[in-house]
């Protein structure tokens, strides 16, 4: 196999194991690889606000706040005034919500994140250097998005 054919299959493996890895989520606790993301995010802040939350997640407002609604119809996450300033609205777990965080698996980031960490400084910029020659070879280096590990639109409806 030629080294661009490697190359292709090895992206072609990295989107495969994301798509799979989401089904299995969606499959196991019938959650989006986003909407865990920021229900750990809030079990990890406690009471948060929703601009805190999209800081901490790398997402906008309009994205956290589209998710959090899907998330609050579903039970998992509740949304409550502040009692001090009524202009700020603070998200929390439901009991249903840190039930079903509870079963559900590791985002798939998390894992990467963690053995990406664990690479010498020289290998990280190594690996970034080329991931972002790629994009940049694909024509996608403009396109905005959110650090997370999702095939699509990351505000899919259900």
């Amino acid at each position: 196999m030629e080294k661009h054919e490697e190359v292709l299959v090895s992206i072609r493996q990295i989107i495969r194991a994301i798509d799979l890895h989401s089904k299995k989520l969606s499959k196991d606790a019938g959650l989006t690889g986003p909407q865990l993301i920021l229900m750990r995010s809030i079990e990890e802040l406690g009471e948060v606000t929703i601009r805190t939350l999209s800081n901490h997640t790398n997402m906008s407002q309009a994205t956290a706040t589209t998710i959090l609604d899907r998330l609050e119809r579903n039970g998992y996450v509740q949304r409550i005034r502040s009692n001090t300033d009524k202009r700020k609205v603070h998200a929390h777990l439901t009991e249903a919500g840190k039930a079903l965080l509870a079963k559900a698996p590791q985002p798939l980031q998390e894992s990467f994140v963690d053995q990406f960490r664990q690479l010498a400084e020289w290998e990280q910029s190594l690996l970034l250097s080329s991931v972002q020659r790629l994009s940049s070879m694909m024509n996608a280096e403009n396109i905005d998005v959110a650090p997370m590990l999702e095939i699509g639109s990351i505000t899919k409806e259900e």
